[in-house]
């Protein structure tokens, strides 16, 4: 089951980070972790409760595929979609299961299709679900297949509230105006993804630089380009292969540092320069979560074929801290696959792998609350959860969505169905919450 993960992390994990200055970011959802890039939405309050026929403002159904977390800005609400454009059918590579040599087996988690797409960003009213504009920006065939369960735009956007960045990987990255116009784009070639499972790393903006991270079967690297004109500031070689993570933006003492999971090292680079300021052992054999920092630490974690959860102090990092005391803690036993971790009053909680089962630790001792809490009315989970109004939220692959109470104790406050899978994050705006499930984008609001 392992295998099936690892392209998902595109679509949970796959998600993006972004260090916005704007100060009307936290009144939004600016990056796919939020506008701290924890998960919590900072003065949200949505509903509780919701089904089908209670609390649901509107629903509308994108066309194509597309399983990017949606961001918010006013009243926008970005996502990105591959639309095919004829009428042949995706096709599974393999059928049969159950007998051949490993590769053969592994395949058949994987499709391709033999469509060209039509790759597309739309902006959705926030009030009324209706499409205020769609912009295609490429027709293209892929170049190779992806996970079973993926899709074609699985990288999440990004914006400060005058540019989107929207990233479809192999299929480009592109800097539209808030209005939909694209104003430059750039092309760094296919990326060969391990064992085709897709891509999904998403961009991340911070005081007008964009960071695009580009690990994959081919040679790794990442860079930092002028958000007005796309223009390369650096770029620097990674010794890694394939991963899915998005990297964050975080200010230490003034000095921005990107800080990238991996799966040989982790490391932090200055975003002015690119200089690499300090590194420590990987998280897992492919990194899939997303980094989250606060209160001057930051957490790295993935769990695929071995893994962990580190808690780094970044006040004195510098060059390599295995074994050092930047390191507060470490803790090995339940931790994410494709799922990011939640940050929330100074508690850590993760999903074991892609399972719903969820831990509560404290952030800054490392002391487990609670583990294995089995949310039994969930099947697996791919997406992260969120915080707002005080709750936890969690969406699952079978249209469950529980509604809990933070704190050293699990509490259960609702547990809430739609029919639709979620694969992408939830998102909390204002009274709004935002779910975009693989048939319909949903906007829940008790007002």
């Amino acid at each position: 089951m392992k295998k099936k993960l690892m392209l998902i992390c595109l679509f949970a994990s796959v998600s993006i980070c972004a260090g916005n200055q704007n100060n009307k970011s936290n009144q939004y959802w600016p990056s796919w972790r939020g506008p701290l890039n924890t998960g919590e939405a900072v003065n949200a309050n949505p509903p509780v409760q919701w089904s089908e026929t209670e609390n649901i403002k509107w629903k509308i159904d994108i066309p194509g595929k597309g399983l990017s977390s949606p961001i918010v800005w006013e009243d926008q609400i970005i996502i990105t979609t591959a639309l095919a454009l004829d009428e042949v059918a995706d096709k599974d590579r393999i059928n049969d299961q159950s007998s051949g040599p490993f590769w053969m087996k592994l395949m058949r988690w994987s499709k391709t299709t033999k469509n060209v797409l039509q790759y597309t960003v739309y902006s959705i009213s926030r009030d009324d679900g209706h499409i205020i504009w769609r912009t295609p920006v490429r027709e293209d065939l892929p170049h190779e297949g992806i996970h079973k369960d993926a899709s074609w735009a699985s990288n999440s956007c990004v914006t400060d509230g005058e540019h989107i960045i929207a990233s479809f990987g192999s299929a480009g990255i592109y800097c539209l105006n808030m209005s939909g116009e694209v104003l430059w784009e750039k092309d760094f070639g296919d990326m060969h993804i391990k064992n085709t499972f897709g891509e999904g790393i998403s961009p991340v903006l911070h005081n007008g630089k964009v960071v695009i991270a580009w690990d994959h079967e081919g040679v790794s690297f990442i860079t930092v380009l002028n958000k007005n004109t796309g223009h390369t500031i650096w770029k620097h070689q990674r010794d890694e292969h394939t991963n899915w993570s998005t990297p964050i933006v975080v200010e230490v003492s003034g000095r921005p540092q990107i800080i990238r999971s991996g799966a040989k090292r982790c490391i932090s680079y200055d975003l002015e320069t690119g200089k690499e300021i300090w590194s420590t052992f990987g998280v897992s054999k492919s990194a899939c979560p997303t980094p989250v920092y606060g209160n001057g630490i930051v957490y790295l974690t993935g769990s695929y074929r071995g893994g962990s959860l580190q808690a780094i102090k970044l006040d004195g990092a510098t060059g390599r801290l295995d074994s050092t005391d930047q390191i507060l803690w470490t803790h090995y036993k339940e931790i994410p696959y494709i799922p990011s971790p939640l940050l929330y009053e100074d508690k850590i909680y993760f999903f074991k792998d892609y399972t719903p089962k969820l831990s509560c630790l404290d952030a800054v001792t490392g002391e487990v609350f609670y583990t294995r809490q089995k949310l039994d009315e969930m099947k697996n989970i791919y997406a992260s959860p969120i915080a707002a109004g005080g709750r936890v939220y969690a969406a699952g692959r079978n249209g469950v969505v529980y509604v809990m109470a933070p704190g050293e104790k699990y509490e259960l406050i609702a547990i809430n169905r739609l029919d639709d899978i979620f694969d992408a994050s939830p998102v909390a705006v204002e009274n709004d919450l935002i779910l975009r499930g693989v048939d319909s984008l949903y906007l829940i609001s008790s007002e």
